[in-house]
């Protein structure tokens, strides 16, 4: 019997040094070396890099429509909005998907709203991921056709010319990561920054 007690003692000991101290030790490690940004956290003066947030106004580039239309956040009914996982409206967020299926009809109805909603905005074709939600509801980042079809929003809100801001989009846009996987992409965020900026020599 003390035999077996001392095996499950010494078993317990070891299984806690492995997995409860050693693993953690080995995962912060390799966090700090190889992503360190990202581990320490990406928020920044502004917002973060790596978590998408809600963007209103014709005056700026938006992101997936997270908190837009029929996805907003209420605070009246403590409804946190569709995917948005920051605060928006005083109600905190949550991530994850709506789940619905491309036979719902709540679905249909929430595009055909986002639809209206970007064309009240100035956006004549919103593309697919403009009036649809991400899949977890942090995606900081949009296509650069998404980007591309608000410029006349941005350029009818701001008096920059549509060129300049195509050119900033260009500067904006990164290629597939280590060049071949994914496809080239904008960070919200940044692409705004470089919009405060580029608003500011404008004035």
């Amino acid at each position: 019997m003390w035999t077996h007690l001392r095996r499950s003692i010494a078993m317990a000991v070891i299984c806690f040094l492995v997995c409860g101290l050693l693993y953690a030790v080995a995962g912060t490690g390799a966090a700090q070396v190889l992503f360190a940004s990202q581990a320490n956290g990406s928020i920044g003066p502004n917002g973060s890099l790596l978590i998408g947030q809600n963007w209103t106004g014709r005056a700026w580039f938006h992101g997936r429509p997270d908190d837009m239309g029929p996805y907003a956040a209420n605070r009246a009914t403590h409804i946190s909005g569709g995917d948005n996982p920051l605060v928006a409206n005083g109600v905190p967020g949550a991530s994850g998907a709506t789940n619905l299926g491309p036979r719902s009809l709540a679905l249909l109805r929430d595009t055909r709203s986002l639809v209206i909603l970007w064309h009240r905005l100035g956006v004549a074709n919103p593309t697919p991921d403009l009036v649809t939600t991400s899949g977890s509801g942090y995606d900081p980042d949009i296509s650069p056709s998404d980007a591309l079809v608000q410029v006349p929003m941005v350029a009818k809100a701001t008096g920059i010319a549509p060129a300049r801001l195509r050119a900033l989009i260009a500067r904006q846009t990164h290629g597939p990561q280590w060049g071949f996987l994914g496809s080239p992409y904008v960070d919200v965020l940044t692409l705004n920054e470089a919009l405060a900026q580029l608003r500011g020599r404008s004035s």
